[in-house]
């Protein structure tokens, strides 16, 4: 192969023994191919800071812990479950870089592989042999007195739930600058068709094909007449205003958090930059769905073929 050399980035959870084990393997066979191999500073500080790590950190390019993490590089691969594959995507943010993931965690919905296809991911990733699914982002305002206090952005989902156990939260829900209702509730999920199977799923949710473009709306514990869950336009711009004595934490894909004050309005739409996800093979949503949550499909005999 012609042309600079390779460069991944290595995202791992360093508290998994297993994670370490299969970053030493994914770490040399890319090198002994001359591909240039980088982990951030907080994954090998926390390697090296666990009681009793029987396996030292590979020999690897140091870089920030920040979305400039994957700059330069051709692919950013995840070892770990879905929580390491969403601090994968913090990671290439800047660099707009595929992220390949390797399932070491439970349900793994995001990565592409298990931890036995290790060798197949080393083997895409030397001859660059994989293809890139786009999954929406969603981008979300927080404005208090209609300034800008914060901003950040999700790709499975944001939710808003109450500060205050015993007290539930107001908020009046508007799409497309119109009032949709006012719901009494312990919180909200707006979320993406990648994270439809996340949090927004165990809210109530349905299940919404990549491939779709949509937005999601799933309430809490919601107290109105109208709480049902919404799909509308990825177009449109959902806001939620919180009402007087609701304070609430806002949490983007359960990894940054905001304290929202009661009387701020928060705003949610379709970020223009997807994250992309590095993909071995075209399998179909389906098949995924299937595996992940092992759906019964027994007695399934297929479509009629016609005649030959």
């Amino acid at each position: 192969m012609s042309g600079s050399a390779t460069r991944v980035l290595l995202v791992i959870n360093s508290r998994r023994s297993e994670a370490r084990e299969v970053a030493i393997q994914v770490a040399a066979a890319l090198q002994a191919e001359g591909v240039i191999v980088s982990m951030a500073t907080d994954d090998l500080d926390q390697w090296e800071a666990i009681a009793g790590s029987d396996i030292a950190a590979p020999e690897v390019d140091e870089v920030a812990a920040d979305e400039h993490a994957g700059d330069g590089c051709d692919v950013v691969v995840v070892l770990g479950g879905d929580g390491t594959i969403l601090r994968g995507a913090e990671r290439a943010r800047a660099s707009g870089a595929p992220i390949l993931g390797v399932n070491l965690g439970h349900v793994g919905f995001l990565a592409e592989a298990e931890s036995e296809d290790v060798n197949a991911v080393v083997d895409a990733v030397i001859n660059h042999r994989w293809h890139v699914e786009e999954r929406m982002t969603i981008e979300v305002l927080i404005l208090v007195s209609g300034e800008l206090v914060a901003q950040t952005w999700a790709l499975n989902e944001i939710s808003i739930e109450k500060l205050v156990r015993e007290r539930m939260i107001d908020l009046v829900v508007e799409v497309d600058g119109r009032p949709l209702s006012h719901w009494g509730c312990d919180g909200v999920v707006a979320a993406t068709p990648t994270g439809s199977t996340a949090y927004a799923f165990s809210a109530g949710g349905p299940v919404v094909w990549p491939e779709v473009a949509a937005l999601l709306v799933v309430p809490l514990s919601a107290h109105a007449l109208f709480a049902r869950p919404l799909v509308v336009s990825p177009g449109s711009v959902i806001a939620f205003e919180i009402q007087p004595y609701s304070s609430v934490v806002l949490s983007a894909d359960g990894r940054r958090m905001f304290d929202v004050a009661e009387g701020a309005r928060i705003e949610v739409r379709q970020h223009p930059q997807p994250v992309l996800l590095a993909r071995l093979a075209k399998a179909p949503f389906t098949d995924r769905l299937v595996a992940k949550f092992d759906l019964p499909v027994q007695g399934w005999r297929g479509g009629s073929r016609g005649p030959a």
